[in-house]
């Protein structure tokens, strides 16, 4: 019996949804179980091939975003942060290696154990350059706020509002995309990671939470019920967020509720000013 309870993508608090992906991984299951293990490495040769060809795209697009950064964090602390982000990008060529490599010797291969093993090498092999990648982004991020906080000031001490110019909005918007692309890529290895971590011999098992095989004794001792909880048992997942992404996350938010407090400020200024006015008071 499989159970769904923590597979989802949340969409507000009373509606979720199962993307394409998360579809096909429980349907695999149901193929594992019936011995067809070849359906399980192909699902996984598909994620590789799509997360690919995803950050592929996704590298021809950091040329601009770049000249981008250049443009507005032109001190040492922003044109390192930048060379670091090409830095890592230029790394994706051996990881390009690396998988045709692995279609040459593995794309034809019928052993289900030999393919499985060299995913789970090739796998790994993407972990480190996304946690390099994540930790790059995580930098530009936090000296685009820095750039922000040195205007702010600026500005203040020249008697001026304080504002966000326009190249900088511009900036953020683009690493704010290049945020969203990087995670779409990565998207595909969280779903090899997930099945991989579930089913590590490519062979069908009892999952908690997730699948379990109920022999008749076991019904019968669940007075017959068909409910998969009562089976599959229930663990509690995290929401597969990483600490960097909590938190930068968290600082968006942060610098939202800044704007808006500043808006509501000057909001604020207005109106008292337009009452003042009205009333006679100036």
């Amino acid at each position: 019996m499989p159970g769904a309870r923590n597979i989802f993508t949340q969409i507000d608090r009373a509606h979720r949804e199962f993307s394409d992906e998360q579809i096909q991984n429980i349907a695999v299951i149901s193929q594992l179980h019936k011995g067809r293990r070849e359906k399980f490495v192909h699902l996984i040769d598909g994620y590789f091939k799509s997360g690919m060809e995803r950050l592929i795209e996704n590298k021809t697009k950091v040329e601009p975003v770049s000249a981008q950064l250049l443009e507005v964090l032109d001190d040492d602390a922003g044109k390192q942060a930048v060379a670091e982000l090409v830095k890592q990008w230029a790394s994706l060529n051996k990881l390009e290696d690396h998988y045709k490599q692995y279609r040459e010797k593995h794309g034809g291969e019928k052993a289900v154990d030999h393919k499985n093993k060299a995913q789970r090498h090739l796998r790994e092999a993407f972990d480190p350059f996304f946690a390099a990648l994540h930790e790059g982004l995580k930098q530009l991020d936090k000296t685009v706020r820095q750039h922000e906080k040195r205007q702010a000031e600026q500005a203040q001490a020249d008697g001026k509002r304080a504002g966000t110019d326009r190249k900088t909005k511009a900036l953020r918007i683009a690493l704010e995309n290049l945020h969203k692309e990087v995670k779409s890529a990565e998207m595909f290895y969280q779903h090899i990671h997930w099945l991989q971590e579930r089913f590590p011999n490519a062979k069908y098992e009892d999952v908690t939470g997730l699948c379990k095989l109920a022999s008749p004794a076991d019904v019968k001792e669940e007075e017959y019920s068909l409910n998969p909880g009562r089976y599959v048992g229930v663990v509690i997942e995290e929401d597969g967020k990483t600490e960097e992404e909590f938190v930068a996350e968290l600082l968006a938010i942060n610098d939202e509720l800044n704007q808006l407090n500043t808006r509501a400020l000057e909001v604020e200024a207005v109106v008292a000013h337009n009452i003042r006015q009205l009333t006679g008071e100036e």
